[in-house]
């Protein structure tokens, strides 16, 4: 099993990693199914950790229709684009830059293939990880329109948490090896 290998992965030393990994995962009851691995999946590819994705995508592939599959890639590949877009302007000192036209591609979002709050959901997981507050506030303010409880949007954005964490360390550890 995936899981079961990163967990192994972990040095010693992130031994609440190894707990964490288990508990947002392997222990989810608070997600769907398809909420629960599109998260993985998307969280698993804006980690940048190879290790991490060769490991969690099988799993994610395995438990995801073809089209929650290719929806939480393309999660994954908007907000890329849009967390630096929309973080950029809004450190910006010129507040004159929210004024102007984004005009970049973000179909997408208002047609992903899957229930709508399912990828906002992974939107906003995404969005965790690459730091963009803007982004966060959208995508939590649609969800929390659409009726999703602020436990399961916390949820999203531990696995979030945790999957960056255990990427971050496995990455450190085969540098330092």
């Amino acid at each position: 099993m995936a899981l079961g290998e990163l967990k192994s992965a972990l040095p010693d030393y992130a031994k609440d990693l190894k707990l964490n990994l288990g508990s947002v995962i392997g222990n989810n009851d608070t997600l769907s199914q398809q909420q629960l691995w599109g998260t993985v999946l998307a969280c698993a590819i804006a980690s940048r950790s190879p290790h991490v994705l060769r490991e969690l995508e099988p799993e994610a592939k395995a438990n995801l229709t073809p089209e929650a599959y290719t929806a939480a890639k393309s999660a994954a590949a908007v907000m890329a684009m849009n967390n630096v877009f929309y973080r950029t302007r809004h450190l910006l000192s010129d507040p004159e830059y929210g004024t102007l036209r984004a005009g970049l591609r973000m179909n997408v979002i208002g047609n992903p293939g899957v229930e709508k709050t399912d990828f906002e959901l992974w939107s906003l997981a995404v969005s965790a990880i690459n730091g963009c507050g803007q982004c966060l506030d959208s995508h939590e303010q649609v969800l929390r329109k659409a009726g999703v409880d602020r436990e399961t949007i916390q949820e999203a954005f531990k696995i979030a948490a945790v999957i960056q964490a255990v990427g971050t360390t496995l990455d450190a550890e085969a540098t330092l090896a």
